[in-house]
Parts: structure tokens; sequence; C-alpha cells
């Protein structure tokens, strides 16, 4: 059985940095998509960076040059770093991947499917 699971979120001020993690097992991971996407109550789930197979990230320009995604196959972990945080990341943080090297759209949640059961990031001032 395919699972994904995150760790990582938490609280912190405004500029400062949080790591997150998700580690997924139950199949060969490595060659595929991971994202991440973040959702707020009352909200869409939005796509903020995605990797493919080849190491390929994408982001959603919210976070450009703040967040930096990456992946350690060994270990069959993504991670997402998270600096010069503000208030508007505060949400639940979701890990997400699926059967595909490369996606068109590879921050649209139709792409994936196995996801996390999130983790939460706040942000204060």
């Amino acid at each position: 059985q395919v699972r994904t699971v995150e760790s990582g979120g938490g609280s912190a001020q405004v500029g400062g940095s949080l790591r997150l993690s998700c580690t997924a097992s139950g199949y060969g991971f490595n060659e595929f998509v991971m994202a991440w996407f973040r959702q707020v109550p009352g909200k869409e789930r939005e796509g903020v960076a995605a990797v493919d197979g080849d190491g390929s990230a994408t982001y959603v320009d919210s976070v450009k040059g703040r967040f930096t995604i990456s992946r350690d196959k060994a270990k069959n972990t993504a991670y997402l770093q998270l600096n010069s945080l503000k208030p508007e990341d505060s949400a639940t943080y979701y890990c997400a991947t699926g059967y595909a090297f490369k996606l068109d759209y590879p921050l649209e949640a139709a792409g994936y499917s196995y996801w996390g059961q999130g983790t939460q990031v706040t942000v204060s001032s």
C-alpha cells in the first residue's frame, strides 16, 4: 500500500524558516513527480512546488526565491525548505505523489494519486 507521511511543520515568526519532509513508502516513487500543496480553510488547495523524476522543480510565483523543493531518492524522501516566511504562508501543507515521471501541469492536484495527512505551518508576526 502506498503511503506518504509529512513531518516538520510547526510555528515560525515572520522571516523565519521551516523544513518539511515527506517520506513515501509502498512503491518505487523515486522516478515519479513529488509535490507540495497547501490549503487554508475555505480556500482551494494550492500547488506550491513540485519536483519531477529528473529533479526539475516548479514553483508557484508566490514562493519563488523563498521555498526550495528537493528529494533524496536513497531515503524515498522529498523536502520543502521554507525561508523568509510570511503570514500568508500559514496553511496545512500536503505532500503528493503519483505515477508520472513528468507532468505538464505539476502544480495541479489532478496529477497526483497519493496524498499525505498534512502538516500545519503557522507564521506569526
